[in-house]
Parts: structure tokens; C-alpha cells; sequence
């Protein structure tokens, strides 16, 4: 690709306009081989490529269309090209265009108020996606009775996403609550000693509880698609 000019591989190529601000080479045919289409990380990245990917992501048939990490600059620059798309500053998505509605439904769950940012992107990622997402806050370990109290709720979802800072110890109290699988993202929240979250990470590695699924520190994102496999895997079309 030369200079100044957008791409989208695969059996879309040359379907992207040229002329955008940098050189992109966007996977058109990854919704084919993974059945989830490239989404656009806009952490690092100008407003301006933002909104080109998505520009070319728009002239294929992908859905959703998604720039995760994205600020309120990029949003504007991607609602200059797409004029329905919508932001969401909590979870830091910008949905240029939605998937169509799918069976199941997923429930995140959070140990605090301040593991909510984390939680909003995956939830809001799962709905871009289709699915049914629920959030409960704040109802960590500290307060097991909190967690208790959900218990009904948990149990009534196809999947579980448990997202927690410092120790790191929701999703086993989780899972052994609930025959749901149970996704765990660890946060970066806490003092010290939690290394940014890497101890709550660590800590749900080493899970009693059988089964828990791990993805990366503060990758609600990560937590939202495999989430997505889960229910796909089980019969839910993607």
C-alpha cells in the first residue's frame, strides 16, 4: 500500500476508498475465517486513523464495527465518516454499526465500583456483538453476602464474566456458585502490593475452583469475545 491510502485484505480488498490520513491494512475476510471481523484498537492511534479504519471497514460487510479505547476525539472524527455511530464514554467504545441480535445472555459482575470501567467495555462490547449483557457492581468478597444475594441472577445466565482488582478472588467465589462457565478479568485496581494486577491475576491462575477461564488484566474486551465463543460453541449462532 502506498502512503495515504487505506486497505482492506482478503476477499474485500480494493473495497476501501483511498486517500485516508495514514497507511492501514485492515483484515476484510476475518469475520470468514473467526467469525468475529477485525475491531479497530484505538489506544495509540490519531483520531484520523480511527476513523479511516472504520471508513474501511464500512465498505465491507462486517459487523460490528468497533474502536475500543477510543476518546472523545476519536469518537468525533469516526461520527464525521459514520454518521450513526454511537460512543460510550464509560466503556470507551465507539459502535459504528451493531451486529444483529443473537440468543443467550451473559452477566458480568464486578468486586467494586472502581472495576467498573473494565466491566462497561465488556458489556458493551457483548451488546455491539448481539448478545444480552447484564452488569452488577459491587459485590465483592469483602461482603460476601452481597454476592450471595445475586446468586439467582448469576445462575440465570448462559455465561459469567467476574471482573475484580486487588486479590483477585470473585471468580472462585463465583464459580462455585453457578454451573455457568466463568470468564475472570483481572484489573489493575488496588495498593501496592497488587502490582497493577498482576496479584489478582495471578490469584485467579491459581483458582480453586475448576474450570475459571483467565484472560488478561483489564482485557474486558477479551473477556466479552471469548464469552461470545462460549455461547457460540454451545449452540448460540454467531
Amino acid at each position: 500500500m502506498q502512503r495515504g491510502e487505506a486497505g482492506v485484505t482478503g476477499e474485500a480488498a480494493g473495497a476501501a476508498g483511498a486517500g485516508q490520513p495514514e497507511a492501514l491494512q485492515l483484515d476484510g475476510a476475518r469475520a470468514q475465517r473467526t467469525g468475529e471481523p477485525e475491531v479497530v484498537f484505538g489506544e495509540g492511534k490519531t483520531p484520523a486513523q480511527c476513523a479511516a479504519a472504520v471508513t474501511g471497514l464500512l465498505t465491507t460487510d462486517a459487523a460490528p464495527v468497533l474502536v475500543t479505547r477510543a476518546d472523545p476525539a476519536d469518537a468525533e472524527a469516526v461520527a464525521a465518516v459514520a454518521s450513526g455511530a454511537r460512543y460510550d464514554p464509560e466503556a470507551c467504545l465507539i459502535v459504528a454499526r451493531p451486529a444483529p441480535r443473537v440468543a443467550g445472555s451473559v452477566t458480568v459482575v464486578t468486586g467494586g465500583t472502581s472495576d467498573l470501567p473494565v466491566a462497561r467495555e465488556c458489556a458493551a462490547v457483548l451488546d455491539a456483538f448481539g448478545v444480552t449483557a447484564e452488569v452488577i457492581a459491587d459485590v465483592g468478597v469483602a461482603g460476601v453476602h452481597r454476592l450471595l444475594g445475586v446468586r439467582d441472577r448469576l445462575a440465570a445466565a448462559d455465561a459469567v464474566v467476574a471482573v475484580a482488582g486487588m486479590e483477585g478472588t470473585l471468580p472462585t467465589a463465583v464459580a462455585g456458585l453457578v454451573s455457568a462457565p466463568v470468564l475472570a478479568v483481572p484489573t489493575s485496581v488496588g495498593y501496592g502490593a497488587a502490582f497493577e494486577g498482576l496479584a489478582a491475576l495471578l490469584s485467579m491462575l491459581t483458582s480453586c475452583a475448576p474450570g475459571v477461564m483467565v484472560v488478561n488484566i483489564d482485557g474486558g474486551f477479551h473477556a466479552a469475545l471469548a464469552a461470545r465463543r462460549v455461547l457460540a460453541a454451545g449452540g448460540t449462532p454467531p
